[in-house]
């Protein structure tokens, strides 16, 4: 797979250029407002001292990152904040990489196109683990791939193509091999907000100094252009502890800082929303995995129903998840969504969409239509 082309945007930008009205199913944007604090605090921000107008520490502002740590029951000096998960993913396996024996990063099968990218741009050797018949990702199968030459493993969870969600065990027995292999557990938990299952488990749960739990404010509060993530890194006083600074330099060296307005925001919005806002969002998923599942059901199709985040796996009959069914579909059914080459071979047969538009009934209607 051609990890080097930005896949999202080839099949977005076709779906842009059609001649027909398109459901766009690709994006994992959020289609619904913020907590009400975000807007109050930037209105704040703006019109604060001038003097808060400038460069940000470059971890992060005192207050957000003893919020995220208080969230976590970790102290502020192993948080840094990032520009978006995607750093905080960077920072963290590009650390593994320097930090532990090996160049090898292991990655799960389907992967996220951005870890397996970053994977290429950082010259890694990587290895899949196809994930089981259900989307779950078995620990004694990474124990098998994992070897002396292996310095980082990436898991996702709740999981983006698979939906799956990895409970306490499955996280305790993954940093488990981390710390018999002598590599390092990135545990990407951005879609944390999004458990239907009751079952979600941080792997910083697992107290393990080869473990790094990197996080955003992107999906929980839809509000993916501010790009305020964070990465949660070993004790500074334990066997791993240098991670964190090698990290805020290249933090630093990269970015200066993160941007204070959307830091200030996302900290007020923090002090000012109630669980209450994470339980609508999602009830109005749960309401679209139903519509869509039943839609799915009627034609046939095979799918592996969410137990976390917003995206769901499908295997139409006689459809395989290529590119140009991709684009088949945009054309004569009038939704876009993933293919499933684009996230490895595993679910190469299936196609992935994204339910964070309203137009979630729409689209299973015309695909009811189109493959009924």
């Amino acid at each position: 797979m051609d990890y080097e082309t930005p896949q999202f945007y080839r099949v977005m930008q076709y779906a842009a250029r059609a001649d027909r009205d398109v459901v766009d199913m690709v994006s994992g944007s959020p289609d619904w407002d913020p907590p009400a604090g975000v807007r109050a605090g930037l209105r704040e921000y703006a019109d604060g001292d001038a003097g808060e107008f400038q460069y940000a520490p470059s971890r992060g502002v005192r207050p957000l990152r003893e919020h995220i740590a208080a969230r976590h029951g970790v102290s502020e000096d192993r948080i840094v904040v990032t520009n978006g998960a995607g750093e905080a993913n960077h920072l963290a396996m590009t650390g593994g990489l320097e930090g532990f024996d090996g160049e090898e990063i292991l990655l799960v099968d389907p992967v996220y196109p951005y870890y397996a990218g970053r994977a290429n741009f950082l010259e890694a050797e990587t290895t899949f683990v196809p994930v089981d018949a259900e989307g779950r990702l078995d620990p004694q199968a990474v124990r098998a791939a994992a070897g002396s030459e292996t310095a980082v493993i990436v898991v996702n969870s709740p999981n983006n193509p698979t939906g799956a969600v990895y409970d306490a065990d499955a996280m305790a027995a993954l940093a488990a091999v981390a710390e018999d292999t002598d590599a390092l557990l990135v545990s990407d938990e951005v879609y944390d907000r999004f458990d239907y299952s009751g079952r979600v488990a941080s792997a910083l749960d697992c107290g393990s100094p080869n473990v790094v739990a990197t996080n955003a404010f992107s999906k929980s509060m839809a509000i993916t252009g501010f790009r305020v993530g964070y990465a949660v890194f070993p004790p500074t006083d334990g066997p791993t502890g240098r991670l964190i600074e090698r990290a805020t330099t290249r933090h630093m060296l990269t970015n200066v800082s993160g941007s204070r307005p959307a830091q200030y925001a996302v900290q007020r919005a923090i002090e000012t929303t109630d669980s209450s806002y994470y339980e609508g969002a999602r009830d109005r998923l749960r309401a679209r995995i139903e519509t869509f599942c039943g839609a799915l059901d009627a034609v046939g199709a095979v799918y592996t129903r969410p137990d976390g985040g917003f995206y769901v796996l499908v295997r139409f009959p006689e459809f395989p998840g290529t590119f140009e069914n991709a684009y088949r579909l945009i054309d004569e059914a009038g939704v876009a969504g993933m293919p499933g080459a684009a996230f490895g071979s595993a679910r190469a047969d299936s196609l992935r969409f994204s339910l964070t538009t309203p137009r979630v009934e729409t689209a299973a209607e015309r695909l009811v239509d189109y493959f009924g």
